[in-house]
Parts: structure tokens; C-alpha cells; sequence
């Protein structure tokens, strides 16, 4: 038996039967860099979801496993709610309502400097069946007072089954959010190994740390239309040989990408090599390549040769 939050929860192993445990979907939706990505990696206390202060970063539906002895949690970071204008971004909408379709609990997430009717807007939007908290977050960067302006707000909103104020990025109150979580969960069996932090291949998270150096390191159009494709995964005895894809439009932006005598490339490649190899634990080789597709977020056998 053990109790966490005045609510007993049994999940002992007996004769290769589970007991009952606190175990659900907890999908989170907002706009474009509401922090969702960052919450996803505060809650489960690794970096899955890859962030950028630049919008629209997440591209994919990022489930991350919060496992214990007590609990069985699948967080699902979603991309940022927007009006599609390319199949990629098609897409990308397609995830989050596979999202909804699954949760048991959602996390409205709503920065608190947001236009709030454009963010009520949107989460009345979903038409929503399964009760939501509202997330307000980033309250690092304002007074009480608004804080308290947001929350009433929402508070008399029907999809609103309550608000809760939180810092992703400090990790303010999100222990407060867990436990708030693990109340409402319903009782039920592990849906995954609880070894398990994630669904996705390893080299989903290869190719998403290559694309966040990308973020990180340019401007304007260039990050949004480029796509990243792992083209080789092989382990050797003392390091790991991965070669990979940099997909973009133009010419001109694979220039960039290249940069004068391949400046910017071998930036991209010695940076995302360390990420790689702390997530890994492993040495790396790796190698990049830049690639010409036109219009390849319009075009579906691209766009499902890229994982979309």
C-alpha cells in the first residue's frame, strides 16, 4: 500500500496480475509556444520534446511515460493550434485531434500574456468530452493580480473543470499540477512496460535534435521549411554512425544551411552531436547532408517519407 496525497493507490505484482493503480492520457493543447513542450519535459523530468523560443516547433504528437510504483501517467505534448495553410500543416492539426480523441484528462495551456479571447477561442474549439484544467502558465513573469484576473476568467468557462498556475520553465507549482493530475486519474492497469519512457524510435529523437539546432541557429522562413530524416542508425562497437538528411525548398536555403565553406552545417552537426550523445550515452559520428525538395511540405509522398 502506498499513499501519496491522501489517496491510497495498490499496484502490487501478484502471481503476474496487476492491481489496480492511478493510470490515464493527459494530452496538453494550446497555441503555438504556450510552453507546452516545456511542460511535457517538466513533468516527465526528461527532455523529449524539443523547444524553441520561435513558434510551431513541435511538428509531432510526443507521448512521455511518468512512471512509479503508483501511477502510470502518458502525457502527450501536441503541436500549437493553428489554421493550416500546407499539408504539413494538415498534419500536424491531424495529431492533435488524435489527441483528443484518446485523453482522459486535458491540459489547456494559456500563457497568461495571451489574448484571452483568442485562447478561449480556440479551447471551446476542440468541443472537448472529457473534463480539462486550465494551465496558466509563465506566472513567473507577472503579478498576483493578473494571475488572478486569468484564472476567473476561465474559471467560468464550461470546459473548465479548474486552473492551475504554473512556471514550466522554473518548475513552479508543477508538483502542485502532478498531484492534481494523479487525484482525477481513474484506477486501472499499466498500458505500458513501466521501463518504458516513450513510444517513439530513437531516431525520432535524433532527427528532432538536429531540427532544434536548426531553430536555434536561423531566422526567418528558414527553420520552418526544413525537415530532418535519419537516414542511417548503426551501432559499432565504440560509437554510434548516424547520417541524416537536411530537407529544404531552395537552393538558396540549402546555401545557408551549408554556409561559407560549411560554417553553419558543422555548427549544426558539433552541437547536435553533444545533445546526441548525452541522450545516447554513447559516442557519435555525425554526418549531414543538405537536400533540395520543392514544396515538400505540399507534397504527401515527402511529407510521408519524413515521417508525417
Amino acid at each position: 500500500m502506498y499513499l501519496i496525497s491522501q489517496t491510497i493507490f495498490v499496484s502490487v505484482t501478484f502471481a503476474g496480475i496487476f492491481m489496480l493503480m492511478k493510470v490515464g492520457f493527459v494530452n496538453i493543447f494550446g497555441k503555438p509556444n504556450a510552453g507546452k513542450s516545456t511542460l511535457l519535459n517538466a513533468l516527465i523530468g526528461e527532455k523529449l520534446a524539443i523547444v524553441s523560443p520561435k513558434v510551431q516547433t513541435t511538428r509531432h504528437r510526443i507521448k512521455g511515460f511518468l512512471n512509479s510504483e503508483n501511477y502510470q501517467v502518458i502525457f502527450s505534448d501536441t503541436p500549437g493550434i493553428i489554421e493550416p495553410r500546407y499539408k504539413l500543416h494538415e498534419k500536424m492539426m491531424h495529431s492533435v485531434k488524435s489527441s483528443l480523441e484518446d485523453a482522459d484528462l486535458a491540459l489547456l495551456l494559456v500563457d497568461v500574456n495571451e489574448n484571452l479571447e483568442e485562447a478561449d477561442s480556440i479551447f471551446s474549439g476542440l468541443r472537448l468530452k472529457v473534463p480539462a484544467f486550465v494551465v496558466l502558465n509563465k506566472i513567473d513573469r507577472v503579478q498576483q493580480d493578473k494571475i488572478k484576473q486569468v484564472s476567473d476568467f476561465f474559471n467560468a468557462k464550461a470546459y473548465c473543470k479548474k486552473t492551475i498556475a504554473i512556471s514550466a520553465l522554473k518548475k513552479i507549482n508543477t508538483d502542485g499540477l502532478l498531484h492534481d493530475i494523479l487525484e482525477f486519474l481513474p484506477e486501472g492497469e499499466p498500458f505500458y512496460d513501466g521501463d518504458d519512457l516513450t513510444d517513439l524510435p530513437t531516431r525520432f529523437f535524433v532527427g528532432e535534435m538536429i531540427r532544434e539546432k536548426i531553430f536555434d541557429l536561423f531566422q526567418d522562413e528558414i527553420p520552418y521549411h526544413t525537415a530532418v530524416v535519419v537516414r542511417e542508425f548503426k551501432e559499432k562497437i565504440s560509437l554510434i554512425k548516424i547520417t541524416a538528411e537536411i530537407i529544404v525548398h531552395r537552393e538558396s536555403q540549402k546555401a545557408i544551411i551549408l554556409g561559407e565553406k560549411g560554417k553553419m552545417i558543422r555548427q549544426i552537426g558539433t552541437t547536435a552531436r553533444q545533445d546526441i550523445e548525452k541522450f545516447l550515452d554513447s559516442k557519435v559520428f555525425l554526418e549531414l547532408f543538405v537536400k533540395v525538395r520543392p514544396k515538400w511540405r505540399d507534397n504527401d509522398i515527402h511529407l510521408k517519407e519524413y515521417g508525417y
